[in-house]
């Protein structure tokens, strides 16, 4: 095997090892207002997350081509295939440790800031695509906040339409509600997610001249969907825990007011071919239900843990996947 061809195989290995994390570290976004409120026992909730996120994977594209040609262009980096493993590995390296603290932090972010780190130091900072990084990061900044305000104003609503039902038969219909909102929710972050990793990829193929384009292969979404969906089967608990139980008391109204929130969000971002962090997006919507159903109620100091995990993961995966770089090559 030539080194050309051992490195893009190392960098398809990293890739998809790194949706298969992002599977798992992740799947709390999607099934844990269903778990927290019993709508779903966990391990059914977990293999149904599986499967939708494995269907949603499959069906969109968009994503992963901003992906693969916003940030740099591989078509002009000789080393291009060094400059993802570094990518990789720091990204994969940032969310074990933050799904290790049961910290909701994002992959994307995560593997945007790479990227970019990787990008800057490895071929210099005339190679970055400043205009197409930059658009990147306004849907990573304003999503989060779009969802809060939608969630705020979703849970406004449910709580003026049921005002004068019984708490008790509204929660139940509610918790019925949930097992569509949570796959609903589960095939969107598919949608989204697991893109980045067919992203990374095809980069690396347009970069070793295996192809000239960045329409994504065959093999490269089903490979990417399987990943993500294996990761996912095997569930984030602590990150569950957080976001289902620890930022406030959430009922099922609540639960299905955060999960149609979050997937509307992220399917929007979809349609617009925009990378977001559906982290951001769901625990923001969680953020903005709870504040609805009462401001006191949400553990805002834990929100802020959270929000501070989110503003330093760019810097520190950025300068991570410099050193790999500088290291290894």
């Amino acid at each position: 095997m030539d080194t050309s061809l051992l490195i893009i195989v190392i960098v398809i290995i990293l890739a998809l090892a790194f949706d298969f994390i992002n599977g798992f570290h992740d799947t709390a976004n999607a099934i844990a207002t269903s778990v927290s409120t019993r709508a779903l026992k966990p391990r059914t909730a977990i293999m149904m997350a599986a499967v939708m996120n494995f269907l949603g994977a499959i069906m969109f594209t968009g994503v992963a081509k901003t992906i693969g040609g916003s940030v740099a262009d591989p078509a002009k980096l000789d080393n291009g295939l060094e400059i993802l493993i570094a990518t990789l590995l720091a990204a994969i390296i940032w969310n074990l440790i933050t799904w290790w603290f049961g910290i909701p932090s994002s992959s994307s972010h995560a593997l945007i800031g790479a990227l970019a780190g990787a990008v800057f130091v490895g071929a210099g900072s005339e190679k970055l695509n400043w205009s197409g990084f930059t658009t990147i990061l306004e849907g990573l900044i304003f999503s989060p906040l779009i969802a809060f305000v939608i969630g705020y104003i979703v849970m406004m609503i449910l709580k003026w339409v049921f005002a004068k039902r019984s708490p008790h038969t509204v929660n139940k219909g509610f918790r019925t509600m949930q097992i569509i909102t949570a796959a609903i929710q589960s095939f969107t972050h598919g949608t989204n997610d697991a893109q980045k990793a067919m992203g990374i990829i095809t980069f690396a193929l347009v970069t070793a001249k295996y192809q000239d384009h960045m329409e994504v292969p065959l093999w490269v979404k089903l490979s990417a969907a399987t990943a993500m969906a294996l990761g996912t089967s095997i569930g984030g608990w602590k990150i569950i825990k957080t976001m289902g139980t620890k930022i406030f008391k959430i009922e099922p109204i609540n639960g299905f007011a955060a999960d149609i929130t979050g997937a509307s969000v992220i399917f929007g971002a979809t349609l617009l071919h925009l990378p977001v962090s559906t982290t951001h997006a769901i625990t923001s919507a969680i953020l903005g239900v709870g504040s609805a159903k009462r401001f006191s109620a949400v553990k805002w100091s834990l929100a802020g843990r959270i929000v501070i995990a989110w503003v330093i993961t760019i810097p520190i995966v950025a300068v991570l996947a410099g050193l790999i770089y500088t290291v290894l090559f």
